[in-house]
């Protein structure tokens, strides 16, 4: 199976999981993305020697992950060419910063401290915005930017972008098909095809462009769509959700939740 082909698959288990009827898709689409933004400003709002503070923005993915009832190890998968990114963009941090700090009595490099914060941040947001995108569809996103008077013309793009995007794949699975069976013995397409390959896949987008374009035309399309989920109303449930997350957010970036804990529970030992 080609990469192309398990791209279009991994879209449509995404899909699929994003229309699941569990209660974390059940959430207003429109709460889910404030809330996200709002997390993921506050994780990378920390210093880049605040570990121990950071540690503890994981309780939103970790409490997420139970109540989506989403597998860790398939986000792990599916992240997996973009993890590694991440922790590698402050692995020079340790070569650059020499200084020392002092963190619990004991003595760290600055350098290494702030490449675990930068790394905690990155997998921290790349977790969040897994979670939005696994239990809400694409057209409850757009919904929630049409709550948020997002441009009409920008909604569409995004939309189009997404649902066609399968289209595209399918047609690279096609053309890269078609170029293995007259080249069995070669691995890869070779540098001389490249040129060729790309305006054929020009051509063929241009053209099923048109196709999905006179198609949408004849069922009634007038520059915008109906998103699913427009008449989702705001529930109690919904505001108590995002006032929750939005309190403990708050309190955990403020205060350093995890040192308070363990004094006390250490007062209380001793």
């Amino acid at each position: 199976m080609s990469r192309a082909e398990n791209a279009v698959r991994e879209i449509h288990r995404m899909d699929c999981a994003a229309s699941q009827d569990q209660w974390a898709n059940r959430l207003h689409p429109l709460v889910k993305f404030l809330l996200t933004v709002y997390y993921i400003a506050l994780t990378v709002s920390f210093s880049k020697y605040d570990v121990i503070g950071i540690c503890g923005m994981v309780i939103y993915p970790l409490v997420m992950f139970l109540l989506s009832e989403l597998s860790f190890s398939d986000c792990l998968r599916r992240l997996k060419l973009v993890l590694p990114l991440v922790c590698v963009v402050g692995i020079l941090n340790p070569f650059l910063d020499h200084t020392t700090i002092e963190l619990g009595g004991i003595e760290m490099s600055a350098g290494v401290l702030s490449m675990l914060t930068l790394i905690c941040k990155g997998v921290f947001s790349l977790l969040a915005s897994y979670l939005l995108i696994a239990t809400t569809s694409i057209d409850q996103l757009c919904y929630a930017f049409r709550l948020l008077h997002m441009p009409k013309i920008l909604m569409t793009q995004i939309l189009l972008t997404y649902r066609y995007i399968t289209v595209l794949l399918e047609e690279v699975s096609r053309m890269m098909q078609a170029y293995a069976l007259r080249a069995p013995n070669q691995k890869g397409i070779h540098i001389t095809a490249w040129g060729s390959l790309t305006g054929q896949l020009l051509l063929r987008s241009v053209d099923r462009a048109n196709v999905v374009y006179e198609s949408m035309v004849l069922r009634g399309y007038r520059g915008s769509f109906a998103y699913i989920g427009e008449k989702t109303r705001l529930r109690a449930q919904d505001i108590a959700f995002f006032a929750v997350w939005l309190t403990v957010l708050t309190l955990f970036r403020k205060y350093p939740v995890f040192i308070l804990i363990g004094n006390l529970t250490g007062g209380l030992f001793t």
